[in-house]
């Protein structure tokens, strides 16, 4: 039995299902001198001899250990210089970066070594050895932020830094995907396997991504201590379905530990904290439970409001025994010392189960040095290889400088300082030098350089450059002398030609030239120049006082002609048409003074629309009628049915609102007619109609791809943002739906429909006597307490997505049954992983998934209960535009079409227990704010 289940995991790590990429393993044995096949898990190991140059290999004497890898390590120099292995990566694609150390040799006088280990720019964290023994594990949880990554040793304050082994896992789509992957790492704090059934821990062929899961039977200080009385273990032989999100390993999931007496308790310490993490709880019923027993629990420690007041009911939640359940934590604050418990509730007759845990701590993402400058840096070591300079890795700011540069302490850094004098250096000076506008100084004599002297006119700061004995050519440029910044320039011992530019000439800057016999000194430049300057100077205060003078009377008359203008139009618009109903546009004066709005007569509109003969719609206010104004310009006209004093200020909402807005994504209001007994907006055309035709109104639709909804949602989400960032005050819409949002000839996304539109108060918040908006999409929180926000739009914008990804109806008792709504419907899927149900199925099978998944994941983030929880306008249009660039390849992400691409994605999951998670901004997760 025990072999058919092994055989059976195994099975399952070579399906397509687990998108399990053996292949696409790295794993490097550092300082061993040849590859080879591990005999106990079948993974090739990489000697690192070919791409790691530094350091030496050393035999581990003393070790305890069997493996191969860990009978030779590589030791580097205790220097000030950072020893970096580079990765190749798929950029955005979600990796495990695994680094291990095994000392093994008796320490040196009782010193131990202690050394820096980086990502990139990022402090992974300080390697401490105090058993030589035991084997230290750092793992680290990452979205690839570019084709590469550099893992870097550093910095030791004691003996040498070395390293064991380095290995790089790729996960499953969005495996730990997190809210905040864009700024920070999972560090891997404590991941346990609880009911073990020996110190081993388990990892490959048994976890298919090759996780270690430590036993909760290995025994060293402070580990899994202060276990509750009663505490028994299980197992069962029995497969447990793991299939969900993070998917741990069966074997894993067929043990647990019990609290038979009513409680399980432990504490641990986690290194590194207090901090802010990510938890994950691994939950399976794996006791036959009779009819009338129950297993219900909650979690006493550490007490965090609205979570520890949760019940978990293992096999309710997990829809059945031998079923994954993993609740967790999006963010959350664990001290040093954690203590955790779960007792069980009155009504149960079971005690608390736990199978395993998981925590990792969020880290910030340091900021590299700028792209522009590595750009340029790299062009010189170019010009020079095989001197030993060249060969620095890594960033080159960060932890440490190459000896060649000096950086700034920005963020991100910035190269001040480049010092090559002597490097051996062959060629033309990079061009890509005027890109690196932190530079002050410029060390490049006594090399071999050639050609001309490039354009370094962007570099405002350079104070210093040093040019001399090279074979540098042409002209010295003029532009040198017009440096605001610049000191010190010396060019001695080229063959440059020409005239000096007299701005060196004048003392400011401490000029060196000699050794260049075709320059050429001008002495009547320098008169002419001060005669020249002063003339230009004079005129130039000249000009001056003509344009002052010329300004002031121009402002003059156009004020009284404004006046007049102002006069005689309101003159006119008072007897062209009929006397208007209190709180019109007219009468309020708002349109007519401010000159904003196009009035247009009525029989030209009639004439137009042919006398209101093609109807294609309705609005807000009534019948939408096709016309053609006489300079050949198509519109759309909106009549207005609503005579009461609401629709009124409807349509003066509306007018004053279009009327000062402008934007590509917002339909333009080109004019409109007011009179006692009817109002019109008259809008440009937009030939594809309404959003809500293409998704799911029309039988015989145009088919819209995945690609060309991202582009609608990226259009009308541009609109939104504008009105609530872009406005003073900003706007909020209060009707945001697929019926207003239409599409023009090109499919391009404009928002329309202003009528219920609201500027915001200063305090972005409105309270309102009637919450108004469309049934489907309007936000229950304003809806309950009459709270308007911005994020009201957010919230229906939300329902949009959803639609574009479904489309299906926001609402419906037909396709939701009791859920009846969009939101309920797709929320309830996506938090079991399975995106591929709420999918389009004209989109199935032609999309990457984890693109739609990134809709899917804002989209259920806009419509959380809590506008606190929601994102701004301007985060969601960062995730469609992700999206588009996952669809197009950009990222290079391959697209499965398996069903286990629906893996969930953990910012869906709102709480540890199923409760709603609470509000968690970038910013709390910040030292400062902790």
């Amino acid at each position: 039995m025990d072999f058919f289940l092994q055989s059976f995991v195994l099975l399952l790590c070579f399906t397509p299902a687990i998108v399990c990429q053996v292949t696409e393993f790295v794993s490097i044995d550092c300082g061993s001198a040849n590859n080879y096949t591990d005999p106990s898990t079948g993974l090739a190991w990489t000697s690192d001899a070919g791409m790691m140059g530094h350091g030496k290999p050393v035999v581990v004497v003393n070790s305890n250990v069997d493996s191969q890898q860990y009978q030779r390590r590589r030791d580097f120099p205790p220097d000030e210089k950072k020893y970096c292995y580079t990765l190749n990566t798929k950029e955005r694609r979600r990796y495990l970066v695994r680094a291990t150390f095994l000392y093994g040799s008796p320490a040196a006088e009782g010193t131990y070594p202690k050394f820096q280990l980086y990502l990139d720019a990022t402090k992974w964290g300080t390697i401490t050895i105090s058993e030589s023994s035991r084997i230290y594990v750092k793992e680290m949880i990452i979205r690839a932020p570019s084709n590469s990554i550099d893992v870097c040793l550093c910095c030791a304050t004691t003996e040498s830094p070395f390293i064991s082994t380095l290995e790089l896992r790729p996960l499953n789509l969005s495996m730990y995907a997190t809210d905040y992957e864009d700024n920070f790492y999972l560090k891997v704090a404590a991941r346990v396997d609880f009911g073990a059934q020996s110190n081993e821990p388990i990892r490959y062929p048994d976890d298919p991504y090759d996780r270690i899961w430590d036993s909760d039977l290995v025994k060293r200080p402070n580990f899994l201590v202060d276990v509750a009385e009663g505490t028994e273990r299980i197992n069962t032989t029995k497969y447990v379905d793991t299939n969900t999100r993070e998917y741990p390993p069966v074997k894993v999931m067929q043990t647990a530990v019990v609290g038979t007496k009513g409680m399980l308790s432990y504490r641990l310490n986690l290194d590194e904290f207090p901090a802010n993490a990510r938890a994950f709880a691994y939950f399976a019923e794996i006791e036959d439970l009779g009819k009338n027993e129950t297993r219900k629990f909650k979690m006493e420690r550490p007490y965090v409001p609205d979570y520890s007041n949760a019940v978990v009911n293992i096999a309710e939640n997990a829809n059945g025994s031998y079923t994954l359940y993993e609740p967790s934590y999006m963010n959350i604050t664990l001290d040093f010392i954690l203590s955790f418990s779960f007792v069980k509730t009155r009504d149960s007759t079971r005690g608390p189960l736990l199978s395993a845990m998981e925590i990792c701590r969020y880290m910030q993402i340091a900021t590299k040095t700028d792209e522009q400058d590595v750009s340029t840096l790299n062009a010189f070591r170019s010009m020079s290889l095989g001197s030993d300079w060249t060969d620095e890795d890594g960033d080159p700011c960060v932890p440490t400088q190459w000896e060649w540069v000096t950086c700034s302490t920005t963020s991100p850094p910035r190269i001040t300082k480049i010092t090559l004098s002597g490097k051996n250096v062959k060629g033309e000076i990079p061009r890509e030098l005027q890109h690196m506008e932190g530079l002050t100084e410029l060390w490049l004599d006594g090399n071999s350089l050639t050609g001309p002297i490039p354009d370094l006119s962007n570099l405002v700061n350079l104070r210093t450059i040093h040019l001399a004995n090279n074979a540098l050519t042409g002209p010295i440029p003029s532009y040198l002398g017009g440096l605001p910044s610049l000191l010190e320039l010396n060019v001695q011992n080229n063959s440059l030609t020409g005239e000096i530019p007299s701005s060196l000439l004048t003392g400011k800057v401490t000029f060196k030239c000699e050794g260049n016999p075709n320059l050429r000194h001008n002495s009547k430049h320098s008169t002419r120049y001060k005669v020249i300057l002063g003339a230009s100077i004079g005129g130039l205060v000249i000009i001056f006082v003509l344009f002052a003078v010329s300004i002031f009377f121009l402002c003059h008359f156009r004020t009284k002609v404004s006046h007049q203008k102002g006069d005689t139009k309101g003159e006119s618009m008072r007897t062209s048409a009929k006397p208007s109903t209190t709180g019109s546009i007219a009468r309020g004066g708002s349109l007519m003074d401010e000159g904003v709005a196009y009035y247009i007569p009525l029989p030209e509109i009639e004439e137009a629309t042919e006398n209101f003969s093609k109807k294609i719609g309705k609005g807000s206010f009534g019948p939408v009628y096709y016309g053609r104004l006489r300079d050949g310009k198509e519109v759309a006209v909106k009549t207005m049915a609503d005579s009461s004093s609401h629709g009124t200020k409807q349509f003066a909402t509306e007018v004053a609102l279009l009327s000062r807005i402008h934007h590509r994504n917002l339909v333009p209001l080109i004019g409109y007619y007011e009179d006692d007994h009817q109002r019109m907006l008259v809008y440009e055309y937009m030939h594809n109609g309404t959003l809500r035709d293409h998704v799911n109104e029309s039988t015989d639709k145009k088919h819209l791809d995945w690609l060309a909804r991202l582009h609608i949602a990226e259009d009308a989400g541009k609109g939104l943002e504008y009105l609530h960032t872009g406005c003073n005050p900003s706007i909020i819409h209060r009707d945001v739906k697929t019926s207003n949002i239409l599409l023009d000839i090109n499919m391009r996304a404009k928002v329309s429909d202003f009528g219920l539109s609201r500027q915001a108060e200063e305090d972005l918040t409105h309270v309102s006597s009637v919450a108004r908006g469309t049934v489907g999409y309007l936000d229950p929180e304003y809806y309950a307490n009459q709270q308007l926000t911005e994020k009201s739009d957010v919230y229906s914008f939300g329902v949009v997505l959803l639609e574009l990804i479904s489309g299906r109806k926001p609402f419906s008792t037909e396709e939701y049954g009791a859920d009846w709504s969009i939101v309920h419907w797709a929320r309830s899927l996506i938090r079991k992983g399975d995106v591929i149900r709420i999918m389009d199925p004209a989109l199935v099978g032609h999309v990457k998934v984890e693109s739609v998944w990134r809709i899917a994941e804002v989209a259920i983030q806009c419509v959380e209960r809590h506008g606190s929880s929601r994102p701004r306008m301007h985060e969601i249009l960062s995730a469609i535009q992700d999206a588009i660039k996952i669809e197009k390849g950009i990222d290079k992400l391959s697209s499965s079409g398996s069903s286990k691409a629906q893996s969930s994605r953990k910012t869906l999951l709102t709480s540890f227990l199923d409760v709603e998670s609470p509000d968690v901004s970038h910013s709390s997760l910040t030292p400062s704010a902790r």
